[in-house]
């Protein structure tokens, strides 16, 4: 039996909300073990001047906790 702990991260892109959700991930999994799944809670853009300054997503990141 295992045990799973869930928490909030939020990542920004300039790019995309798919590069956003990609260095997000990326990042959790640097510093949390065992990350094995995330999903998008909500995603928003910044806008300057009428155009996207970046793209923001809030993830709810998955991971197992160990013995």
């Amino acid at each position: 039996m295992s045990v799973a702990r869930v928490t909030e991260i939020s990542a920004t892109s300039k790019k995309s909300f798919d590069d956003a959700v990609e260095t997000g991930v990326e990042r959790a999994a640097k510093t949390l073990r065992n990350v094995v799944s995330a999903w998008v809670k909500e995603q928003s853009v910044s806008v300057k001047d009428g155009k996207i300054e970046h793209y923001q997503v809030n993830l709810m990141v998955t991971f197992i906790l160990e013995d």
